[in-house]
């Protein structure tokens, strides 16, 4: 029996449900980010402690992004991907009864390891519905939902926090059991035949889908050149941004001298900042490309720019408390989180029906660096200063540009067709 054909619009509505797992995926990650400081006074943990919570929920995240990726290649992505959310969001709700530093630790790790499943479940979604022009713009809005979450984190904190020192815990609670109404929506809104090879999809045109191409065996991907740049790329992106997420109120709080109501006034308009530069790459992509540029070159293009705002971070180490730090501070948030649109990009030039281990990879790699956690704590428990770690990362995109620049080749692209608009 045939089903109606979905409507062009159809990918779009798909791409703002993905839009909302990002959200919930980062108000389940960065929960505990924003009371840090209560935390780690409430069970007395230092600063390399909490480091290794962030490194363990890292390293974590790597083995489910590689595990979810290769599950995903093999099982629809229509039941993979509400499994690994469902298993995530019991994992933050649990964290709200953890009573010392080893469940809180526990907590985290299972955290990290079923958030995992997101980004080659999304990115594989992604992919299957948008021509490789559109997919900057159409992970910009997937990105987009790590800044809404963190938008929404702090605002809910302010309302839920009180003098007394567990008001913490109802935050973890309620986030948790947000991930059921994600679920209800995407059984709704996915059939089962639905998400198939980029041509089956309405709004695709075939001659758009042969530059990523359909053949060729995984390990070949693997060892490729292109697939070297994807791992330096995302674990010098990844590393920079995980601290500056993790870090950031500490940074303000301790470092700066901020209050926790001030600290977290701030966040939600940081966070803005960081959606502002997502959205505002993969739109320039798509500009880029439309007056004559390639794809590839599109992508450089507002790949330097971000790398370039992010290097902020530097004259952002450099500042005393007020509003010039508040003001750098955003714009190396919006450089930061403004990479990642490319990046997955870039990951959807490979094979098609490999697109989840490719994903799954990249997450090994963008938390293979994640002892950078532990050693940041051990420098700040040394020092007493947050800067000199801060302006170092900062500066990773460059390097990653760097490596994009001079390594990576395009597959060569069609020629536009006349007939389609």
């Amino acid at each position: 029996m045939n089903t109606p054909a979905r409507t062009a619009s159809w990918k779009w509505l798909v791409c703002g449900l993905l839009l909302f797992a990002s959200t919930i995926n980062y108000m389940d990650r960065v929960t505990l980010s924003t009371v840090a400081t209560r935390i780690t006074a409430q069970f007395g943990l230092s600063q390399e402690q909490y480091g290794n919570i962030e490194f363990g929920f890292g390293w974590a995240f790597a083995v489910g992004s590689l595990a979810f990726g290769l599950t995903v290649d093999r099982l629809p992505v229509r039941w993979v991907y509400p499994t690994a959310l469902a298993l995530w969001s019991a994992m933050g709700f649990l964290t709200a009864y953890a009573r010392n530093y080893e469940e809180l630790l526990a907590c985290r790790i299972l955290l990290g390891l079923f958030e995992g499943g997101h980004w080659p479940c999304a990115i594989k979604t992604t992919r299957a519905l948008l021509a490789p022009a559109q997919r900057s713009l159409g992970n910009s809005v997937l990105q987009s939902g790590t800044s809404i979450g963190a938008i929404a984190t702090p605002l809910l904190m302010r309302l839920l926090l009180t003098p007394e020192a567990d008001s913490w815990r109802g935050a973890f609670q309620i986030i948790g059991a947000v991930g059921l109404i994600w679920i209800g929506a995407w059984l709704a809104l996915i059939r089962r035949q639905d998400l198939g090879t980029v041509a089956e999809v309405p709004g695709v045109h075939a001659d758009e889908a042969v530059r990523a191409p359909q053949g060729g065996s995984l390990w070949e991907a693997i060892f490729s050149r292109r697939m070297l740049v994807v791992l330096i790329v995302i674990a010098l992106i990844n590393t920079w941004w995980q601290l500056l997420r993790a870090w950031l109120p500490k940074v303000l709080q301790e470092g700066r001298g901020y209050a926790e109501s001030d600290m977290l006034s701030f966040l939600p308009v940081f966070y803005l900042a960081t959606d502002v530069g997502v959205l505002s790459a993969g739109a320039a992509t798509v500009w880029l490309h439309r007056r004559g540029r390639s794809v590839h070159g599109a992508r450089v293009a507002a790949f330097a720019a971000c790398a370039a705002l992010s290097a902020f971070a530097v004259v952002a180490a450099l500042l005393p408390k007020g509003p010039a730090l508040l003001g750098v501070l955003l714009l190396a948030g919006a450089g930061a989180l403004g990479v990642f649109p490319i990046y997955h990009a870039l990951t959807q030039d490979f094979t098609a029906k490999h697109q989840g281990t490719i994903s799954g990879l990249g997450g090994v790699a963008a938390w293979a660096l994640s002892p950078a956690q532990k050693f940041y704590g051990r420098l700040v428990d040394q020092t007493g200063s947050f800067d000199l770690g801060f302006a170092v990362a900062g500066c990773f995109p460059l390097l990653a540009l760097a490596v994009l620049w001079l390594l990576w080749k395009p597959v060569p692209e069609p020629q536009p067709n006349p007939s389609h608009p």
